[in-house]
Formats: C-alpha cells, structure tokens, sequence
C-alpha cells in the first residue's frame, strides 16, 4: 500500500493543482509504513472543502481498499493487530486534510 500511495504522489504532484492532494498521499505511505505507535488526531474543520472533494473522488476508494485488507486481516488471531491499523488508516485516507500523525 505504501507503493501505491508513493506513486499517485508523485503523479499529483506533477502539477502545481495536485501539490496539496501528493502531499496527503505521502502522509498516507508514512502511516502505512510505520502505522503502530502512532496516532491520529482528526481536524475536519481545518480543511472542510477540501476533505468533501478529497472523500467524494479518492478517499472513499482508498478507504475501502483499507476496510477489505482489515477485515481478511481479522481472520486469524496474529491479524487482528494489524486489523486494528489498517482501520486507522482507513479513517486517515478519508478525511486526510488537516489530520496530523503523532507519536504515542
């Protein structure tokens, strides 16, 4: 996943437009690369437009590629830890504008 967030990265950022949305997907990779020890903390209203867009186009997608992958994840017991990541990264990559990614 961490890929994939990479490389539509650096297509949006081919252009000055999709700067803003390349930066939200590399935020994304950072989190799916090291997702434990690390929390989200969520500010809707800092970016409000611009999450609704986000949401509408590419988050709703991603965040159902992440609630699929938690939920094979569920099946076995050593799964259900990295379940509970991919969930947090599921709500990461719908509303990502505004979130920040802290240590815990």
């Amino acid at each position: 996943m961490a890929a994939e967030y990479l490389i539509l990265g650096v297509v949006f950022c081919v252009t000055i437009i999709g700067l803003p949305v390349g930066f939200q997907l590399f935020k994304l990779g950072e989190l799916s690369l090291t997702p434990f020890g690390h929390k989200v903390k969520y500010n809707f209203a800092a970016h409000p437009i611009l999450n609704i867009i986000w949401a509408l186009f590419v988050g709703f997608g991603l965040m159902l590629e992440c609630l699929m992958l938690a939920i094979m994840l569920c099946v076995t017991i050593i799964g259900i830890p990295f379940a509970k990541q991919m969930l947090k990264l599921a709500g990461l990559s719908l509303i990502p504008f505004g979130a920040t990614i802290e240590k815990c």
